[in-house]
Formats: C-alpha cells, sequence, structure tokens
C-alpha cells in the first residue's frame, strides 16, 4: 500500500510535468538543482530511501552534480558525488559491449561467429543454431535465468566468473536469436571472451582500456574493492531504516561488478555523447558508436527494442539511449538523450520500503523527460475500431516472462508471478502495469496495440511461431508467452492449498481416532497387511507436509532478498530434498493402491471417504512438486 501511495503522488508529479508539455523549461543547472531539491527530499523520505545522486551532463559539461540523503546512515555521512562510490549493477554491461565491439574493430572478434570458436568450453544446447556474440549482445541466446552463486557476500567463498560459467550454465530453453530473455549469464560469457581473446584478466582490461583512457580513476571492477577505494563506498541498504547489507560481491563480474563514483559516470557519458571521446582519448571509433547506437532487433511501433548493447525507446520524439542496474540494494539508471547531447545518472543506495525505489526512478526520470524535452501537441488517440472487443478475447489470458527460472525449484516464484491479461466489457484490457502492478484499463489504438489510458505504456499482441506473445512497449528484454494449462498459476496454487488443508485434516482425524481408541482401550489390527494399508499412507501424508515445509525454509531467504543464501554450500540441503520427493512418489503411489484397495473390499463409507481424501491431498503435492520442479535433480538454479 505504501509504495501504491508513493507511486501515485510520484506519478502525479509526473502529470503536473506533463501539464505544462508547451512550457518546457530550459535545461540549466539553476533550474534543474531547485527541481531536484524539490523532488527527491520528498521521495528519499516517503520511500524509506538512504541516499541517492544524480549527474547530468549537457554539451560535453557536467551541468549538474549532487547527492541527497546519506552514504551512511549511522554517520550520516553525505552522497558526495564526486567521491562516494555507487554500484550500477547492470549497467556495468555497457562496459562489457564496448571492450566487446573494441575488439571487433580490431578485427579479434566477429559479431556474428560461433562464440564456441573463441571459448575453451561448450554450452549445451538442444538446438543446432550456433549462439553468437550478437545474440549475447541482444540477450538471445535462449539462457533461462540463473541465479545460483550469482550474488554472495562472503569473501572468502567468491569464485571466479570462469568457474561460475563452466559450472553453472542454465539451460537453453529457444533457439538462439529468436526470443528476448534477458541474461546475465550471457553478459558474464561476453566479459569472459573479452578476457581470453585479449589475454587480459577482464578487470584490468577494462581498467587499462576503458577506465584509465576516460580518467575514471575512481571506478573499479574489482571485488572485493581496493584498499584506496573501500573506505568511500556507500554503504547498501534495504531501507533506509534498516542496518546496511555487506558488500554485495557479484560473481557475473562483467555483467554488474562495476563500482564507480557518479562523477566517473559523467566522463563515460560524456564520451559516449561525444562519439567515444573524451579530452584526447577515443576509446571507440564514431562509426562503432554509431553502430552500438543502431537498433540491432526489428523495431515493433514505437516500442522500445535492442541496440547493440543499449535499450532504446523513443519518449516525446526524443531518442533515449541507456542502460538500467540494479543489485539487492543499489539501483541505477543511465540514460542519454544522443541527439540533445544530455545524460542522465541517477543511482540509489537503498531498494526502499515495499521496492520504492523502482515507484521512485520511474517517476524521476519520467518528470525529467516532461520538464525539459516535453512532447508538442498531439492528436487524441484514435476510436477503438468495430474489433476491439474481439481483439480484447484474443489478448485475455494468463502469460509468464520470457526471462524465467523454468527447470528448477525457483520456477515456483514464477508461478506465482504470472501475468493476468483480462478483456473488459467495455472493449478495453486489464494489463498489470509499473510501478504497482495493479490492472490498469488499456485501450485499443491499432489493430492489436493497446495504450494505458491516460499514461504513456502499451503493449501489443503478435504471433511468434504461431503463437500468441505480448510486446511491452517499454521493455526490449522479455516477452510475455502464454502460460501452459498445466502450469497456470491460479488453479495450481488452489490444488496446493486443497491438498494441504485435506492432509491437515486426514491426519487430524488420525490423530483424534487414535485418542478415542486409546481411551477406550482398543487396538489396531497387527497384521503386515494392514500396517502397510493404515499406518504407512499415514506416514506418508506427514511426511508430504514437512516435506513442503522444508521447501518453505529454503525459499524464505528470498522473500527479505538474500539471495546470497543460495550458494554451492546449500547443495546438500537440496540434494536431501530432491531425494525426499521420492517418498512423496511413493507415498501418492501407496495412496492410490489404498484407496483401490478400500474402494473394493467391504468397509464402512467413511473410510473410504478419508482413503479417497487421502489420495487426492498426497496426489495433489506430487502434482504441484513436479509442475515446481521440486522433484529434480538439478543443483544449478
Amino acid at each position: 500500500m505504501r509504495l501504491l501511495t508513493l507511486a501515485m503522488i510520484l506519478l502525479s508529479c509526473v502529470r503536473a510535468e506533463a501539464a505544462y508539455a508547451s512550457e518546457a523549461h530550459a535545461l540549466t543547472h539553476d533550474d534543474l538543482e531547485a527541481w531536484l531539491d524539490g523532488f527527491m527530499p520528498f521521495a528519499l523520505q516517503s520511500g524509506d530511501l538512504a541516499g541517492a545522486a544524480v549527474v547530468v551532463v549537457k554539451d560535453g559539461q557536467v551541468l549538474l552534480k549532487k547527492g541527497y540523503g546519506y552514504s551512511d546512515v549511522t554517520s550520516q555521512r553525505s552522497m558526495d558525488p564526486d567521491t562516494i562510490l555507487v554500484r550500477p549493477g547492470s549497467v556495468s554491461k555497457l562496459f562489457t559491449w564496448i571492450a566487446v565491439m573494441q575488439l571487433v574493430e580490431q578485427g579479434k572478434l566477429d559479431l556474428h561467429r560461433d562464440i564456441h570458436d573463441y571459448l575453451d568450453f561448450r554450452i549445451e544446447s538442444p538446438f543446432a543454431k550456433p549462439i553468437t556474440l550478437q545474440d549475447l549482445l541482444t540477450h538471445r541466446a535462449g539462457f533461462e535465468e540463473a541465479l545460483k552463486s550469482i550474488l554472495m557476500d562472503d569473501p572468502k567463498l567468491i569464485i571466479s566468473t570462469e568457474e561460475y560459467l563452466k559450472t553453472h550454465q542454465p539451460p537453453i530453453i529457444f533457439a538462439p536469436g529468436e526470443v528476448p530473455a534477458y541474461s546475465n549469464y550471457g553478459a558474464a560469457l561476453a566479459g569472459y571472451i573479452v578476457e581470453r581473446v585479449s589475454g587480459e584478466p577482464f578487470d584490468t582490461y577494462i581498467e587499462r582500456h576503458i577506465l584509465a583512457p576516460l580518467d575514471m580513476t575512481r571506478s573499479t571492477f574489482q571485488q572485493p574493492l581496493p584498499e584506496a577505494l573501500a573506505a568511500d563506498m556507500s554503504k547498501g541498504y534495504v531501507t533506509a531504516s534498516q542496518p546496511p547489507r555487506p558488500f554485495e560481491l557479484l560473481i557475473t563480474g562483467p555483467a554488474g561488478a562495476l563500482s564507480a563514483t557518479p562523477v566517473d559516470m559523467a566522463k563515460f557519458m560524456t564520451a559516449l555523447l561525444q562519439a567515444g571521446r573524451y579530452g584526447e582519448a577515443q576509446i571507440l571509433k564514431p562509426e562503432t558508436v554509431q553502430l552500438m547506437y543502431t537498433p540491432s532487433v526489428q523495431r515493433f511501433a514505437d516500442f522500445a527494442t535492442i541496440a547493440h548493447g543499449f535499450f532504446e525507446e523513443r519518449r516525446n520524439g526524443r531518442r533515449i539511449l541507456g542502460h538500467g542496474g540494479d543489485s539487492v540494494v543499489f539501483h541505477t539508471d543511465l540514460n542519454l538523450l544522443v541527439d540533445d547531447g544530455v545524460g542522465f545518472f541517477a543511482s540509489f543506495n537503498s531498494r526502499g520500503a515495499n521496492d520504492s525505489n523502482y515507484a521512485t526512478r520511474g517517476a524521476l526520470f519520467d518528470a525529467f523527460i516532461e520538464r525539459y524535452f516535453p512532447a508538442a501537441a498531439k492528436a487524441d488517440d484514435p476510436a477503438p475500431g468495430a474489433d476491439a472487443a474481439e481483439h480484447a478475447r484474443r489478448i485475455a489470458g494468463r502469460y509468464e516472462s520470457s526471462r524465467r527460472i523454468a527447470s528448477s525449484f525457483i520456477s515456483v516464484f514464477y508461478l506465482l508471478q504470472q501475468t493476468i491479461i483480462i478483456a473488459n466489457p467495455d472493449g478495453t484490457i486489464g494489463v498489470p502495469t509499473f510501478p504497482s502492478y495493479e490492472p490498469k484499463p488499456y485501450r485499443e489504438i491499432a489493430p492489436f496495440l493497446w495504450r494505458e489510458l491516460g499514461g504513456r505504456h502499451e503493449v501489443a499482441l503478435v504471433q511468434h511461431d504461431g503463437t500468441k506473445t505480448v510486446l511491452i512497449g517499454d521493455d526490449p528484454t522479455s516477452v510475455l508467452q502464454p502460460v501452459p494449462a498445466w502450469r497456470s498459476g491460479g488453479w495450481n496454487l488452489y490444488l496446493l492449498l486443497a491438498s494441504v488443508v485435506v492432509l491437515l485434516c486426514v491426519t487430524g482425524q488420525w490423530a483424534y481416532a487414535a485418542v478415542v481408541r486409546r481411551i477406550r482401550g482398543q487396538s489396531q489390527p497387527a497384521v503386515p497387511h494392514a500396517l502397510l494399508l493404515e499406518t504407512l499412507p499415514r506416514v506418508a501424508a506427514v511426511f508430504s507436509l514437512a516435506y513442503l515445509v522444508g521447501w518453505a525454509v529454503i525459499l524464505s531467504p528470498s522473500l527479505d532478498n538474500h539471495w546470497a543464501f543460495y550458494d554451492a554450500t546449500l547443495d546438500p540441503v537440496i540434494r536431501l530434498l530432491q531425494i525426499a520427493g521420492l517418498v512423496v512418489v511413493a507415498g501418492a503411489g501407496l495412496s492410490i493402491y489404498r484407496s483401490w484397495h478400500v474402494l473394493t473390499h467391504p468397509g464402512s463409507w467413511s473410510t473410504r471417504i478419508w482413503s479417497v481424501l487421502l489420495m487426492f491431498g498426497l496426489l495433489g503435492i506430487l502434482w504441484v512438486s513436479l509442475v515446481v520442479r521440486f522433484i529434480s535433480f538439478r543443483l544449478t538454479y
């Protein structure tokens, strides 16, 4: 509720800016500072965010650099953009892609060549089509999402990117080049290729060929931080009112390990806006920079797309290229208005109450654009066509993101995150929408293209390989795909709940009956067949409930964003639960036999009813365990 309230307040600020679209403010230091001084303190306090830093460059100069809140809440150290380091997260990928393109310029890499030509190990794939560097750049290598060992907080447990890539390979679930599915593994793979082809460790390569030429002396990919920089690293918080988290060690270093001051990031943006040049240094040829800014994937309408490593979108008639970045506690956006010579960098050192940073970041840049680069007055959206209601019915359904974990126990979370699009009686559709993800009405503005009423978000329905696919206007990193009926989160969750209730009732009834028998001095039959039919199903019921509790304990740290919990030290526990799944299978099979025996032999109706209920309860647990991959023998996830 707090996030929804904050989102609504910030959205009203954006709409207030949009209301003055014909009165664009001049982008000057004084106007920008006055506006940010009004926006940022309220946003930090309302979202329980510790601190943030904003840097804006224009025409090759730093227009504004300013920190808000604290880099250390306890000591109340300020967020000084000159000295304090932040973690830009996946913005780090831009450095990796630039390194790739530098080697392309030198003829050492080919974007369209099979990556196995550059690797010393094989990527296992069910598809004959090779993966290319272009696929890695555009997040179309087909990799499933990966979680295990990607984030650690104990330096003693850290492993190299090379070891991670060779031992934690995620399954490939899409043919290369076909479906966007954002992949940290893929970006780390590109960084490893840079390391192998250049003959330099990745951190050293970035230092020598990008950071040093740009005079980014207070930036590094090294983990843990060098002693000279460690004292100036901002603390990272889930919320400002909680203690800070340990320094996050990103094992897929090329995908997100950069630490940098906001002022250093200003130098980086300046070089990108000046065709690869900063001072006397030229980190890329101008034509290579233009290639990186060129969409490498066919654009649908005005939807955001992927250039060569950058995300490219159109807003108010402006072309914007950039990248976002998120760890657990640091959250960052870098955006370049390349045709206007303007770069915008904002980094928050907190996740915020109810993940408020996402609403804050979105509203901050939206308001910046509306204030300084407003849209020209435009005509109202066209009226929906006669087929609007039919088109609404065709897009309606339950979807899952192409960026997902599908083959391990973490898939249970993706069962809970399925997107439901509904067809409304008036011909509009209801779509869960950022930042609150509450369903909002969208109206069709062209065949199979819908826009949010009173907003800018858009979705479209297309066919991909004969399957309907939903494109999200401002997210080029994934698409929404129909959920197979057997994996629907709706009825599977009800089935799980019903199965748990049934098993609790059945075990409760047995416990009650046992107490009654004890009071009456009655005894159970002691023959082996009776033991098989009575005692073992009870054990199976109790075991299945305990089995679910065990998985709940394993999954619970993720609810508090403790992703460092999931590393190789957890393997024995996960393996034990996986073996325990075989007992669940056996228990379900035994319950089927017991029900058959009870129904085909004389006995009371109450015995028959309880037996059938037990069978359905155990089969329900078994089914859901299979769907969410609790019953599996994979130790990569």
